[in-house]
């Protein structure tokens, strides 16, 4: 395993769409005394034991884990849910446990089953939480323990930042990607051409702002989601007192002025927002737009409102061949993210 002076894009590599089968999904395991659940913990496990136990019966999970401890204490959470037979467990310490963000992103050669790693750099969405170190490396011991070529692009890049549709187009916000917080140096054409490079799209299509609440500058994987080729689902907020409703309706009007990097129009659907959640002072960025798109299931966050059904059936209708899998994210969403901000999918090889 190398570094490489060529590009992804140059060797022939794309980043799939996570409906694209996988080999497994990874996530790293939070624990007590992290930051994302203070005083918590306890209260966020059955969540986190239901989204590990969906993902296992759809496919093999992969868990980053800190220590033998850990290890033991996990396996004790989930030996009675999810069939361990499809669980590994692997030592990569973590700061934090959104893996979206820190893991590794896969890219995919589209003339052979090898798969390569891309290690963008990582600064905690702009150094809002030190120490974010162990984080920052993931990809990198990831890449080794699976013997993968790894790329190191050198520039920052969460996954949750950015959405792709497998096919040459990709989602992300002006919010978070030319936020100075990331990436100073870089101006908005060089950060479109590293997309390009590394994750081997043409054509990148820019939302605004993302939802009151969200702390890492607006990640679009809490907005807006490529679920085929050619359609998005994109959240709304039709309460014109709330924050949500300006950003997120002319985030709507820019999509319907959108094309793909081949000229199709894009198919546009509207989502609806679950209701506001404060705890201490503080607006929750809960949104439905946070599920993962399992190979057997799609997990959904759900809330508790009228809105949980609403989402849930329009995922159905997109996803007939899977499973929909409401769990209710109301302590997750104290560590300000869901299951998408949890996942990263490794792509079948």
């Amino acid at each position: 395993m190398t570094d490489h002076a060529a590009t992804p894009r140059s060797l022939g590599y794309r980043m799939p769409a996570e409906w694209e089968l996988h080999e497994a999904t990874w996530i790293s395991w939070p624990h007590a005394g992290g930051q994302s659940f203070p005083d918590s913990y306890d209260r966020v496990v059955p969540t986190l034991v239901k989204m590990a136990s969906a993902l296992a019966e759809s496919e093999t999970l992969r868990i980053n884990i800190a220590s033998p401890e850990q290890e033991r204490e996990v396996k004790g959470y989930l030996s009675k849910s999810a069939p361990m037979d499809r669980v590994e467990f692997h030592h990569h310490p973590t700061n934090e446990p959104w893996c979206r963000d820190h893991g590794p992103i896969f890219v995919k050669r589209t003339d052979s089953p090898t798969l390569a790693v891309n290690d963008f750099g990582y600064n905690a969405w702009g150094g809002k939480y030190p120490p974010y170190d162990a984080d920052d490396i993931v990809p990198t011991r990831i890449a080794r323990d699976l013997g993968l070529p790894l790329f190191s692009p050198g520039f920052i890049l969460e996954g949750g930042s950015v959405d792709p549709n497998g096919e040459g187009t990709l989602l992300t916000t002006e919010s978070c990607l030319l936020n100075p917080n990331r990436n100073p140096s870089m101006s908005r054409k060089q950060i479109e051409q590293g997309l390009r490079d590394y994750l081997g799209v043409e054509k990148i299509l820019w939302l605004g702002d993302g939802i009151e609440g969200d702390d890492t500058d607006g990640h679009v994987d809490d907005i807006t989601r490529f679920v085929s080729r050619d359609t998005v689902v994109t959240v709304v907020e039709p309460n014109h007192g709330d924050p949500n409703h300006r950003p997120l309706r002319e985030n709507l009007e820019r999509l319907r002025e959108m094309t793909l990097a081949d000229g199709t129009p894009l198919h546009v659907l509207e989502m609806p927002m679950p209701p506001r959640i404060d705890r201490e002072g503080l607006r929750l960025p809960a949104s439905h737009a946070n599920f993962y798109i399992a190979n057997e299931s799609v997990l959904m966050p759900a809330f508790g409102g009228n809105s949980d059904a609403v989402a849930a059936d329009l995922l159905a209708g997109l996803f007939p061949s899977r499973m929909i899998r409401p769990i209710d994210c109301r302590e997750l969403i104290w560590g300000l993210g869901a299951f998408h901000c949890l996942t990263q999918q490794q792509p079948a090889a």
